[in-house]
């Protein structure tokens, strides 16, 4: 796990729409418990992916005992063809 940089306010990947997430591997995991660890290290409540630099529908947020619940979103897509937006995922604990 390594701590991230955490980007400030008026950076300007803050304001670009971030990307549905589409794969749940281990790099996911281990971008997720590096937000956990750079969450634990500054002392926060929550995290979002862009805050450390990444585009992608993720965050983590301490919900106390050394517990993260990380919420991911990605697409869900109806037999029409069209996609709806907002399918979440809630993983609790540790990879």
């Amino acid at each position: 796990m390594a701590i991230r940089n955490i980007v400030k306010k008026g950076d300007e990947i803050l304001n670009k729409n971030c990307k549905p997430v589409t794969e749940f591997n281990e790099k996911l995991w281990a971008l997720l418990d590096d937000m956990h660890e750079t969450l634990r290290d500054s002392n926060g409540a929550g995290l979002a992916a862009p805050q450390v630099g990444i585009l992608r529908r993720y965050c983590v947020i301490d919900v106390g005992e050394g517990v993260p619940l990380r919420i991911c979103s990605s697409q869900a897509y109806s037999q029409g063809g069209k996609f709806y937006d907002g399918l979440v995922l809630l993983l609790l604990g540790s990879s």
